[in-house]
């Protein structure tokens, strides 16, 4: 979730006239990975050395489309490809008392001027050292000493990845997090108060192009993309920066070209946010609605700018409401439907889906149970 010079709305290009970005796009790799331990690493590792002036003239024409805007309705071709190789995810491959320390590409503010709050899109540099899934989330730890604990580190903040495993530079060698600033105001004098604010969250939004972070992970698995088949429906709802994992599937699905990956199903994104200038990655999921039609569909719920059908503010779970009997006939069909961003859209989303299922003559509960049983069913809130 884009190189620091970026604007809001401007797209942005590359030009691999030095190392840096030469490394980004030129790669010397053997034919396996195994993620079971550290050892792979060197294996994707650039030799920079062997790079020569006369390769870095040859490519400095070239340019990296890092931005959607850039990109052709033509897919953009990813590396290493042997990311693909392994049969299990990734899991831990860095812990807490011996997290991998990455650098910090970009840091750019995603929102427009009227959202609530500041949400920042930030590209990772982990050199191919720290590979992961669509789906899965990152550890942050930041700098300091725990209150709580002095003399300790802080404690890990999950944050969901909002990349692809070939990341924005479709290289393998970086992650990108969506990470909203927690502020805190005081109740009594509506000031800002810094000492309660989050501590992770601002350390993010605050870093500058080649700070130090030291990252754990990757964790879970509940939000996995299945792809055994790629005519399967996937319906994903979102509110903020819980769009993060669904960015990195819609990515794989539609802007990359993997080999033996081709998407003919349906993704079908419901993101809620405040206002229009809260929408996250508005753009990307415009372009594939556009270049997409019969594959994806996206539907938008700002709360402060429009009204449900009551008249009350329009929540992600009354849009859920709107298209309700299609979306109980496609779970009824196989369908995966996935869940992320604050523990707080849970109940509404519950109580909607409850009593749409009793209007249909169904239990939630057994309805619910059968999802579960049968892996369409993925949540991950916090």
């Amino acid at each position: 979730m884009s190189h620091s010079a970026v604007s809001q709305a401007g797209a942005v290009s590359i030009s691999i006239g030095n190392e840096r970005s030469l490394r980004r796009s030129v790669f010397k790799q053997n034919n396996s990975i195994s993620f079971n331990s550290k050892s792979w690493s060197s294996s994707l590792a650039l030799n920079q050395k062997t790079t020569s002036i006369r390769d870095a003239k040859r490519y400095t024409n070239t340019t990296i489309c890092m931005s959607v805007q850039q990109t052709s309705s033509s897919k953009v071709t990813v590396s290493p490809i042997n990311l693909e190789d392994p049969k299990d995810p990734p899991l831990n491959l860095y812990k807490p008392k011996e997290s991998y320390t990455a650098k910090i590409v970009s840091v750019e503010r995603v929102v427009g001027p009227k959202a609530p709050g500041e949400t920042c899109h930030i590209v990772i540099d982990h050199d191919g050292n720290l590979p992961y899934w669509e789906g899965q989330s990152y550890g942050v730890i930041p700098p300091g000493e725990n209150p709580k604990k002095p003399g300790a580190p802080h404690n890990v903040r999950l944050y969901s990845i909002a990349s692809t495993r070939y990341g924005d530079f479709f290289d393998g060698k970086t992650a990108s997090l969506c990470v909203r600033r927690a502020v805190y105001y005081d109740p009594e004098t509506g000031k800002e108060d810094p000492s309660k604010n989050g501590v992770c969250s601002n350390f993010l939004c605050d870093s500058k192009p080649g700070d130090k972070i030291q990252i754990t992970g990757p964790s879970g698995k509940v939000m996995l993309l299945p792809e055994s088949d790629p005519n399967a429906t996937h319906i994903m709802i979102a509110t903020g920066t819980g769009v993060a994992p669904y960015r990195g599937y819609l990515r794989r699905m539609f802007m990359e070209n993997v080999p033996n990956k081709t998407f003919s199903g349906l993704a079908w994104l419901f993101l809620g946010v405040a206002n229009t200038d809260s929408l996250l990655y508005d753009d990307e999921f415009t372009k594939y609605l556009k270049d997409h039609p019969e594959n994806f569909r996206f539907d938008k719920a700002l709360s402060r700018e429009e009204k449900n059908k009551k008249g009350g503010k329009m929540y992600v779970q009354d849009k859920i409401e709107e298209y309700s009997d299609e979306i109980f006939k496609l779970l009824d069909n196989g369908a995966h439907i996935y869940f992320c961003g604050l523990k707080g859209m849970m109940p509404g989303i519950q109580d909607t889906l409850k009593r749409v299922a009793e209007e249909r003559g169904e239990s939630w509960d057994l309805k619910l149970s059968q999802l579960r049983k049968n892996k369409q069913w993925h949540v991950e809130v916090y």
